[in-house]
C-alpha cells in the first residue's frame, strides 16, 4: 500500500506516519531525510544533492523524484508513505508518471485537518530528540519525567528556531498557498479521506486505520 499524508505543519503527520512504520511495515519517505541521506552517501546523486545545498538553493523536482525512483526501486515492504511530499501539483503530476512507470499504484491520500489556533498553540509548545527526532509536546505528550526519549533513551531534547507562532503563521500561508491544492486534486481522482488531526494521537491512528482498511 502506497499513502501520501497531507496537512499543515504541525498537524501530526511525522508522528502517525512513524506509527505506520511500527505498525504495518511501511517505509517513510521524508523528503528531508532522503536529501540529508542523499547528501552523505557519496552517490552520483548525492552528489547533486550535496552541491545544490551547498550553494543554497532548493533542490529540484527533478532531483527529489530521482530519490524517490531510487526508494522505489529498494524493497518495498509494506509500501510507501510520502511524507511533505509532493507539495504542489506538477509535483503531483510528476509522482503520478513515476508510480505508474514503476507499476505502482497511489492507494490512499489522507488529509490530516487542524485548526489554525489550536496548531499554533500545539507548535509552541513541540520539542524533539536531538538524537532520534521523537516529537514530544507540552501539553500532550511531555518529555517522559525521567528526562529520557522513550525510543532511543536519549536526553537531549531542542525546539525548532521556527516553531514560533509569526514563524508558524508564515508557513501556514505557503501551506495554503501551494499545497491546499492538492486536496481538490485527490478529491478528484476519489484518492481523498480526510480526519481529524487534533485528536489524541491514538484517535488520529485510528481514524487512519479506518480510512486505509474501508
Amino acid at each position: 500500500m502506497n499513502i501520501i499524508l497531507l496537512g499543515p505543519p504541525g498537524a501530526g503527520k511525522g508522528t502517525q506516519a512513524h506509527i505506520l512504520v511500527e505498525g504495518r511495515d511501511m517505509i517513510q519517505l521524508s523528503t528531508g531525510d532522503m536529501l540529508r541521506e542523499a547528501k552523505d552517501s557519496g552517490t552520483e546523486m548525492g552528489n547533486r544533492v550535496a552541491e545544490v545545498m551547498a550553494r543554497g538553493e532548493l533542490v529540484t523536482d527533478e532531483i527529489v523524484i530521482g530519490l524517490i525512483r531510487e526508494k522505489l526501486q529498494g524493497d518495498k515492504k509494506g509500501g510507501f508513505i510520502f511524507d511533505g511530499f509532493p507539495r504542489t501539483l506538477p509535483q503531483a503530476d510528476a509522482l503520478a508518471a513515476l508510480l505508474e512507470e514503476q507499476g505502482e499504484t497511489l492507494d490512499a491520500v489522507i488529509e490530516m485537518q487542524v485548526d489554525d489556533e489550536a496548531l499554533v498553540s500545539r507548535i509552541t509548545a513541540r520539542s524533539t530528540c536531538a538524537n532520534c527526532g521523537e516529537v514530544y509536546n507540552d501539553i500532550t505528550k511531555p518529555i517522559p519525567a525521567d528526562g529520557k526519549c522513550v525510543k532511543c533513551g536519549g536526553t537531549e531534547f531542542k525546539r525548532r528556531a521556527d516553531d514560533n507562532e509569526e514563524s508558524l503563521k508564515q508557513r501556514l500561508m505557503e501551506y495554503y498557498k501551494k499545497t491546499s491544492p492538492l486536496i481538490g486534486y485527490y478529491y478528484a481522482r476519489g484518492q481523498l479521506s480526510t480526519i481529524d488531526g487534533l485528536g489524541e494521537i491514538d484517535e488520529v491512528k485510528a481514524a487512519i486505520a479506518g480510512a486505509l482498511d474501508k
